[in-house]
């Protein structure tokens, strides 16, 4: 099984506690306290709790530390069209109320994380995908999404019946070209002549490229109708309506970032999703938690997932994906190179 593993990952910036719920957004709370810690701060990424993906990952991380540990807790839904100032106000009272360490899950926190973690240096703070924060209490946790985007291609390649597959990602930055360059590198690699269908739903966050369904299911019905028969969404929860439209169609998506197929709100679905190319955010968020609450040992600096060292994979769940015996050798082989570095993926 190529499932995502657990890996040390450091401590990311944010969550957080509303002042107000329309600046600095809605949470939840568990009163156990720990030590000197009040416990983990969360603050979620565009498309908040309920993606079936990204910041549900993050949660699913931060309940288990919250278990393993003793230690209390507090999440904080983000709000569309906050600023910088929203993100710092809320990091700022995560650590005035004592939570440490304090996560924020999405690059879109990067300002806020270094604004606020050099005001408090002895509090652990981390950031998920960004790694340009460069503190002794700061943990980058960033992962080669590229690698296991490169594994969804060899997927796609070998179960589209059309030679014709798409791509959609929700948002139209650098970190989303990472999975299409692994994407299309992966399945040109089964087939040079493939046809991909590439589309970006908007071009900044604020758009909602990662929190619009219905943007998402457009994008996919236009894919489809125009011959793509495997479609892979990097989209958050805009991802949902990709998964959707797929079912809908009846062809396959392939997820992203949790195993999509394992996710009750798209039960409905799952006989649609192919696969899903995963990075562990759940272990990131966990493992930095760990590092402060238990090992008195915070991490920090960049931490970086791979098919190395499990912190990016793909998703076996679905029989028809784990069973195909000539799927499961082209993986191997794609895998395989990308760890011994004959195969170097491109990130753009």
């Amino acid at each position: 099984m190529r499932r995502v593993s657990r890996i040390a990952v450091a401590g990311v910036a944010t969550a957080a506690l509303a002042v107000t719920a329309s600046a600095c957004g809605s949470s939840s709370t568990s009163s156990a306290g720990s030590g000197k810690s009040k416990g983990i701060g969360l603050a979620y990424d565009v498309g908040g709790k309920g993606d079936q993906s990204f910041n549900d990952a993050a949660y699913a991380g931060f309940q288990k530390a919250e278990k393993d540990f003793g230690a209390g807790g507090r999440d904080i839904e983000p709000q569309d069209g906050e600023s910088d100032a929203d993100k710092v106000q809320r990091l700022d009272t995560l650590a005035k109320e004592g939570y440490n360490p304090i996560i924020g899950v999405g690059y879109a926190y990067a300002p806020a994380v270094k604004e606020v973690s050099a005001k408090y240096p002895k509090v652990s703070f981390g950031i998920i995908d960004d790694d340009t924060i460069k503190a002794d209490n700061v943990a980058d946790m960033v992962f080669h999404e590229e690698q296991s985007s490169y594994l969804a291609g060899v997927a796609a390649a070998m179960t589209t019946k059309k030679n014709h597959i798409g791509f959609i990602g929700g948002v139209d930055t650098p970190l989303i070209h990472k999975f299409e360059a692994g994407y299309v590198q992966g399945a040109q690699s089964v087939n040079p002549k493939i046809k991909i269908e590439k589309q970006y739903l908007t071009a900044t966050a604020a758009e909602g490229g990662f929190s619009s369904p219905d943007k998402g299911e457009n994008a996919a019905d236009g894919q489809i109708e125009a011959g793509a028969d495997v479609v892979y969404q990097a989209a958050g929860l805009s991802g949902q309506g990709v998964i959707k439209s797929a079912a809908g169609h009846k062809v396959w998506a392939i997820g992203v970032d949790s195993d999509q197929y394992l996710q009750g709100a798209l039960a409905q679905y799952k006989d649609h999703i192919l696969t899903s190319a995963t990075k562990n955010v759940e272990g990131a968020v966990y493992d930095l938690a760990k590092s402060v609450l238990k090992d008195k040992k915070p991490l920090s600096g960049e931490i970086r997932g791979s098919l190395d060292n499990g912190g990016v994979g793909i998703a076996e769940s679905n029989p028809v994906f784990k069973d195909n015996a000539a799927l499961q050798a082209a993986l191997k082989k794609a895998e395989d190179g990308i760890k011994n570095g004959s195969i170097t993926v491109k990130t753009s």
